[in-house]
């Protein structure tokens, strides 16, 4: 059993004190709200941890919208191509919330793209807040404590600013210095703050220990990889190798064991055989704690539509996977990838059930596909983990905007139903399923791409193939009720050397979309790769065939939506003299 450092936001983390002189003794009351036991209660170990687990507790994106997460989801999934909003046009806003991130129709006045705004910054605000009490401890926090907890505070902080930084680019660097939340201090968002993220970062790799006492906190192998990932954002690939080479090498969780891929592809996404070795960094979450924000509140709406007792949750049809991704896990006969791209051509086309109603007989897809597509994408004829096999149109609420497919990943399983998801809510949807912000697997395929940059093309292939070998693991792969496989599962290795760096770049970048599809890193990938534009276009065309509701007339606009606008909420609040919106919108 886990045991996560979150706990959901304390009371003593959200308070402030409020002092005041008077000389009518009469009037001297402590206003309401203020801590009992005072500064001395907030500056002791305990009121700092408090403070700190906050920050931690900020991660999922609690108090905001679902778009406020760090799991992005709607940003790094749906605007990435991996799935569309899902369930019907009109659900959750239609095309003014989140069909928009599928459509690129982001204006600066959409609250998603505020709260994503806002959520980043309350994180920010309460790591300032652990290092605004530091200087003033009690006598209860050690030297040792001290360097710790100032270290996790700069890491979590560092984490905020690389997902406002990826998200909108030019923002506002807010420390422990400044008074803004008064109001009086006015930043601008005219500095790259890059810099001032690698300078938290590298403060986190030299201060944290390289083990922690609860599962969720971050430790010195979870800086390296972080800082590394940093670089790579930026294309330092020379300062991003020996980093990745010291995690992959060296690297422990939490409890001191090596990091690994997990033996089962599906365990990384089990809230049963969760925080294992492959978890390098992750939101910590759980069930039935008397409060649903400790759960995975972010993927409440993200299970089959109308399941009854035969399916979980029973809502929403949120997130369904693309027609595009699905056929990406088409394989040649000898298991690999389709990298020309025909799989998206002719009879390479993963057979689907759109427009088939459930009572009309269908065979699933008998060509050959990579194991994978099966924990990551739920399609009728196949088991949908323990609960049945999935029946296709019945738990679609609306195939022609939403298509024929179902989430997979980070769905919780019916023998863990109302013990590993809370039943003191609207849905049992709210599980105890963790995200990997940055898991091993994303680590060796992030090394690999250093290494086709800067090192050494062998060295990428063999980071690839270790992806790729834990994958063809066949007592993990997705079985029939019979025993035997549920599709013609095939995968193997590149065992030839890739033929040049173009080539190289290739394979790492489709098998990252294999990998971690679902997973919110997709649309932020291409972008950094530079080739958004072309990739996204092509996906929007190919998916407007099918699902011309979500996506006819969509586009990507290159030098625009690369980045979400600025809140104008944001702007108004600051002057239009402070903070300058980005290009184009």
């Amino acid at each position: 059993m886990k045991k996560p450092i979150i706990k959901g936001i304390t009371l003593t983390a959200m308070l402030s004190l409020v002092t005041f002189a008077c000389s009518d003794k009469f009037l001297d009351l402590s206003p309401t709200g203020t801590l009992r036991g005072g500064d001395s209660q907030l500056f002791s170990k305990a009121g700092i941890e408090s403070t700190l687990v906050s920050t931690y507790a900020q991660l999922n994106g609690r108090g905001f919208s679902r778009a406020a997460s760090s799991f992005n989801w709607v940003r790094g999934s749906v605007s990435g191509g991996d799935a569309n909003k899902g369930s019907n046009p009109g659900d959750a806003g239609g095309n003014s919330n989140f069909t928009t991130f599928q459509r690129f129709e982001l204006l600066p006045t959409n609250g998603d793209v505020n709260d994503k705004w806002r959520g980043m910054y309350e994180g920010i605000s309460r790591a300032n807040a652990v290092l605004r009490a530091i200087p003033q401890a009690a006598a209860d926090v050690s030297d040792d404590d001290k360097k710790r907890i100032s270290a996790e505070a700069r890491f979590l902080r560092a984490h905020y600013y690389f997902e406002l930084k990826r998200s909108f680019n030019m923002v506002p660097y807010i420390d422990e210095t400044v008074d803004y939340g008064s109001g009086i201090e006015k930043v601008p968002n005219n500095t790259d703050i890059w810099p001032k993220i690698e300078e938290d970062l590298k403060y986190a790799q030299t201060n944290l220990p390289a083990t922690q006492s609860a599962a969720g906190r971050a430790n010195k192998w979870a800086a390296t990889a972080y800082l590394a990932k940093a670089y790579l954002y930026q294309k330092k690939y020379t300062e991003a190798k020996p980093l990745f080479d010291q995690v992959i090498a060296e690297g422990v969780t939490a409890r001191g064991t090596k990091y690994d891929l997990a033996a089962n592809y599906t365990d990384v996404f089990n809230a049963a055989t969760e925080n294992n070795a492959e978890s390098i960094f992750a939101t910590q979450s759980a069930a039935n704690t008397g409060s649903v924000s400790n759960s995975a509140q972010e993927l409440d709406l993200n299970f089959p539509y109308n399941t009854g007792s035969n399916g979980p949750a029973g809502c929403c049809g949120f997130f369904a996977p693309s027609f595009e991704l699905a056929n990406s896990f088409r394989v040649n006969a000898n298991g690999l990838p389709l990298l020309d791209g025909s799989y998206n051509t002719g009879a390479n086309q993963l057979k689907n059930d759109q427009g088939i109603d459930s009572k009309t007989p269908f065979t699933p897809d008998a060509g050959p596909v990579d194991p994978r597509l099966d924990w990551s994408i739920g399609r009728r004829g196949i088991p949908y983990l323990d609960w049945s096999i999935h029946p296709g149109l019945d738990w679609i609420r609306d195939q022609s905007f939403a298509g024929p497919y179902s989430p997979k990943k980070f769905i919780f399983y019916k023998s863990q139903d109302k013990t590993l998801t809370d039943v003191s809510s609207w849905t049992n949807g709210y599980s105890a399923i963790n995200y990997n912000i940055i898991r091993f697997a994303d680590v060796l395929l992030m090394a690999a791409e250093v290494e086709i940059e800067v090192g050494s093309l062998e060295t990428a292939r063999t980071y690839i193939n270790r992806v790729r070998t834990r994958a063809a693991n066949r007592t993990a792969w997705v079985k029939a009720p019979d025993g035997s496989n549920a599709a013609n599962y095939v995968i193997s290795n590149y065992t030839t050397p890739f033929a040049s760096k173009e080539a190289a770049r290739t394979a790492v970048q489709f098998e990252r979309k294999l990998e971690l599809s679902g997973e919110g890193h997709r649309f932020y990938d291409l972008v950094r790769w530079g080739n958004a534009a072309p990739v996204l276009n092509a996906f929007i065309a190919y998916e407007s065939q099918r699902l011309p509701t979500g996506y006819a007339g969509a586009r990507f606009t290159a030098g625009k939506d690369e980045y979400m606008p600025i809140p104008q909420t944001q702007i108004d609040y600051q002057g239009r003299d402070v903070l300058k919106q980005n290009p184009n919108y």
